[in-house]
């Protein structure tokens, strides 16, 4: 079914107020846990609501339930309200207030979007054959609460039937959606290796063992881990961000530290990296005489989408925006989210929403959610719910 005359006429009179909300999250950004202001705004704006808010699950979450006027499906939606450790450089009007801290990877827009279907749903509560969980997570970047916020009961009480979430995505159409059934997103995992040498002059290394040598050797050697112990089909991916040592030009350090990230799209392929780096690390140092300590933290599993939900979403998308405005992706990226935690549990999608093409990237200091892709944002989200509860 195409959008309900009425519903699209409430989207559109709450559109301007979503976008002021979009522009004041933005302008006071949060690291993650630490949301504590943005909680109490989104609290505040569902308070005129008969949204029933729960008693945070975690800290700084919002979870609200809203009631339809007949029984049914529980539908969860969930958008991420946590900012990035990264200095603004935009110039907007409302850029951030906070130093050192700012909204790149789009969540004021997520955060806004959920407000905008939540204000639209308890507009139409008493026509709903269901109920409606919004889950405001905070902490995806970095600490991935999302696993914390599933294990403490977020889809539970009610029971969450369905959950569903958007991600805005740069280089697609403004307003554009799109998915695909199995993994969509990464597994990710990061590790941490101290090589410990000995230092001293470095016009006696005779006298040292050198971590920055063993250092260098082991990047090298972790390189041929995806190259020769996975097959070629294996999607995975290696990569060291970080190498720390040294203090001055003519001293060879004591120690380096070495950081980095493992991806991949296979459970069962991907919980071999944990032995295969220690067992290269430890091969590289016992031969260069230096010691090591190693710390693999699996953060995020695998996202992977539900195809009953795909479809229904790109039905959804097709009726009430149009074909163009749906995409079918082929591959997966490598990026990796913590909604994967709310679908290991219950069916559901993952979707990106297309912020226009050439649009600065996220994680970027210059980047800003497109507030033209907000009003299609709701209409996704709101349509998904009377979908699921109304299946055709």
């Amino acid at each position: 079914m195409p959008v309900p005359p009425h519903i699209e006429k409430i989207i559109d009179n709450i559109l301007p107020s979503v976008t002021a909300l979009r522009h004041k999250i933005h302008s006071n950004p949060e690291l993650a846990g630490k949301e504590f202001s943005t909680s109490e705004l989104i609290r505040e704006t569902l308070a005129p609501t008969k949204i029933k808010l729960l008693k945070p699950y975690l800290e700084t979450d919002v979870v609200g339930v809203l009631e339809g006027g007949k029984p049914g499906k529980c539908v969860g939606l969930r958008a991420d309200i946590d900012a990035l450790p990264l200095q603004e450089m935009t110039g907007l009007p409302y850029r951030s207030r906070n130093d050192g801290v700012m909204h790149a990877c789009g969540h004021d827009g997520h955060t806004a979007i959920l407000l905008g279907a939540a204000m639209a749903l308890n507009e139409i509560r008493d026509s709903l054959k269901g109920s409606v969980k919004f889950i405001f997570q905070p902490g995806e970047e970095i600490v991935a609460l999302g696993k914390e916020l599933v294990e403490a009961g977020v889809l539970k009480s009610p029971e969450v039937d369905a959950v569903f979430a958007l991600h805005g995505f740069s280089d697609m159409p403004v307003g554009l959606i799109s998915s695909r059934s199995g993994a969509i997103m990464a597994a990710a995992a990061h590790f941490k290796i101290r090589i410990i040498g000995k230092g001293g002059h470095c016009s006696k290394p005779e006298a040292c063992i050198d971590p920055i040598v063993i250092g260098s050797q082991v990047v090298n050697q972790l390189q041929t881990i995806v190259a020769r112990r996975f097959g070629p089909l294996d999607v995975t991916c290696l990569s060291i961000c970080r190498f720390s040592g040294g203090f001055n030009g003519n001293i060879i350090p004591g120690e380096v530290i070495l950081e980095g990230s493992t991806r991949f799209l296979d459970y069962e392929v991907g919980k071999q990296f944990p032995e295969l780096i220690e067992n290269t690390v430890k091969g590289v140092c016992l031969a260069g005489g230096a010691k090591y300590e190693f710390v693999y933290d699996l953060s995020y599993i695998p996202t992977v989408n539900t195809p009953e939900y795909v479809d229904l979403a790109e039905k959804t998308v097709t009726e009430c925006l149009g074909k163009e405005m749906w995409f079918r992706m082929e591959k997966p990226f490598m990026v990796a989210e913590d909604f994967a935690y709310y679908l290991r549990e219950r069916p559901g999608t993952f979707c990106n929403l297309g912020l226009g093409e050439g649009h600065t990237p996220v994680h970027n200091p210059a980047f800003d959610f497109e507030d033209k892709a907000l009003r299609n944002g709701i209409i996704f989200m709101v349509m998904m719910v009377l979908k699921t509860m109304e299946p055709e």
